[in-house]
Parts: C-alpha cells; sequence; structure tokens
C-alpha cells in the first residue's frame, strides 16, 4: 500500500542574485529538517540567506494553511525541505565603460528560487530483522577455520 505525501511550495521570482550563487545556500538546507534548515538559513552569511530564509518560512505556512483547507493531519515538526531549486530567469544586458571610448557589455543575472517542503514518511520501526534461512546438513562435516593473526615484537627504543 502506498502512502501518498503531499508537497508544498514557495517561490520567489527575479532576485537579484545569480543562480551559482542562490544554489550555495540551497545545497546546505537540501533534505533537512524545516527547523535545522531555518536555523542554517538564519546563520548563513550570504547576500541570498535571509531571501531563503523568508522562502523557507513561507512554504511551511503554505503548508498549514492548504492542510488546514484540506482536513489534512500535518506534523510540522516532521516537514523537512524535499526540492530546492535556483533556476535562471531572464538576464539584464548592462553596458561598462572601456578604455578608449569603448564599451564592454556584461549580463546581471536574476534566479527563480522554488522550495518544496514534505512531510517524511514515519518508518513503522527504527529497527528491521532480517532472519536467515538455516543449512542443517551443509555446514555438519567441515572443521571450522581459524583465524591466524599477525603477532608483532616491540621492540627496544633507545
Amino acid at each position: 500500500m502506498a502512502v501518498e505525501t503531499r508537497e508544498y511550495r514557495a517561490e520567489a521570482k527575479f532576485q537579484r542574485v545569480s543562480p551559482q550563487k542562490a544554489r550555495l545556500v540551497l545545497d546546505l538546507i537540501k533534505g533537512r529538517g524545516v527547523e535545522e534548515a531555518l536555523t542554517v538559513a538564519a546563520f548563513t552569511k550570504k547576500r541570498i540567506a535571509p531571501v531563503i530564509h523568508k522562502l523557507l518560512t513561507s512554504a511551511v505556512d503554505n503548508a498549514k494553511y492548504v492542510s488546514g483547507e484540506q482536513g489534512i493531519d500535518l506534523d510540522v515538526d516532521n516537514l523537512y525541505v524535499k526540492q530546492a531549486l535556483a533556476n535562471d530567469g531572464p538576464r539584464m544586458k548592462r553596458i561598462r565603460p572601456a578604455p578608449m571610448g569603448r564599451a564592454f557589455r556584461y549580463q546581471r543575472r536574476l534566479t527563480h528560487i522554488v522550495l518544496s517542503v514534505a512531510e517524511r514518511a514515519v518508518a513503522e520501526s527504527l529497527v528491521t530483522r532480517v532472519e536467515e534461512p538455516k543449512t542443517a546438513g551443509k555446514t555438519a562435516g567441515k572443521a571450522p577455520i581459524k583465524a591466524v593473526g599477525a603477532t608483532k615484537k616491540a621492540g627496544k627504543k633507545a
């Protein structure tokens, strides 16, 4: 029986940071629990970190609201960051003055950030026991193998 888990998303579009820089912070929180991810985002010294922190709280609030509207029992402490993406947005073309009356073109990159949180599947037990099949007749005739260990003699050092 497959239990369906719901995902709750939040998006921040047109953020003025390159996707590469946003992925540095997103990789820190990907797969972590929401509480731990909020702490990591709050104490990360990157310019995009407060935006990601705000986006993560928005995703958790979306999860609370949607589960309340649909009558789904949601454990907020059991939420984790399932997906954290930083996609390319449009690029702003800019011109920088260069020597001898020339101009160099460069691009200001924008980012679309997508965060989705989901509830972890609760395992029935933490320990899974695997029983090995018993083979009574096969090992009865063989002698047990003795392990030979290498012994070192400690020499005197002056």
